[in-house]
């Protein structure tokens, strides 16, 4: 069984020296893909003996789908974000789990979320995803511009490999961040004639789940639901959204995502939310 870990970076200095050396620990081969990094980057790669990747940014699904292809030698895939890393216990559950030989097409990992605030740190929330995938079901592809995982119904749980991430270390720039999320996930949505829900409902329920029933309230106090507000932003935005799309309103980004200019989506997104 031979595995290749990759992680996609742009300007990720600070946080990338950890997640490499997470992927170096359990993986036979490992790509860093450069989206277009100016802050040395390029010399933490380098220095860390991974083989680089440039790619100019069209989106998360065309990056990946070119880390994919970077390891044609592969069995399985495991992908990192460049503000993620793996604790040595998880590496060692990693490397316990390449001895065991999986028949399962894809594993979902626990992501830690971490708050990183001026109050102080705590867990956000913890959700799973399809992080650990058999190559041949590594299937992205470009018009996959948002930032979600794959679609893997019949992944298993490998619950003691969790994955470390840096979620937020400003609340006002993770509400940020979410708002170009939610315009790009309607673009695609909009492409791909999703049904719409009710924007109103989608906030408060969401905020229930994070600050509450995952925790953030508990362990971040006022600044964990402070925080719990602003991602759930996400979760109505995309929708609202999505209804100004199917009523007519920029009518660049639909177009541009039917020629398949996906660059300029990201562009226009970061414009018009900023």
């Amino acid at each position: 069984m031979r595995l290749g870990g990759f992680v996609i970076h742009g300007n990720s200095a600070a946080t990338l020296p950890d997640c490499l050396s997470s992927l170096t620990a359990v993986a036979d081969e490992v790509v860093a893909v450069d989206s277009g990094s100016n802050d040395g980057s390029a010399a933490v790669v380098e220095r860390a003996g991974v083989r680089a990747v440039r790619h100019a940014w069209q989106g998360y699904g065309a990056a990946r789908a070119v880390a994919v292809r970077a390891l044609p030698q592969c069995d399985w895939v495991l992908y990192l974000d460049s503000d993620e890393r793996l604790e040595p216990e998880a590496i060692a559950a990693l490397q316990r789990w390449k001895r065991s030989g999986s028949m399962a097409t894809a594993h979902l990992l626990p992501v830690h979320d971490w708050a990183e605030l001026p109050s102080g740190r705590f867990l956000y929330r913890t959700h799973h995803r399809a992080r650990l995938v058999r190559r041949e079901a590594a299937t992205w592809a470009a018009p996959m511009i948002v930032h979600e995982g794959l679609s893997q119904p019949h992944a298993v749980l490998l619950a003691e490999a969790p994955i470390e991430h840096r979620f937020a270390t400003d609340v006002p720039a993770r509400g940020q961040k979410e708002e170009t999320y939610a315009l790009l996930w309607a673009v695609r949505a909009h492409a791909e004639a999703r049904r719409q829900k009710w924007p109103w409902l989608q906030r408060p329920a969401m905020f229930f789940r994070d600050a509450f029933i995952k925790g953030a309230a508990f362990r971040g106090g006022l600044a964990g639901i402070k925080l719990a507000w602003a991602v759930a932003a996400y979760h109505s935005r995309k929708y609202e959204r999505l209804s100004e799309l199917k009523a007519g309103s920029h009518p660049e980004l639909t177009q541009a995502f039917e020629r398949g200019d996906y660059a300029r989506i990201f562009e226009r997104a970061r414009q018009l939310t900023s």
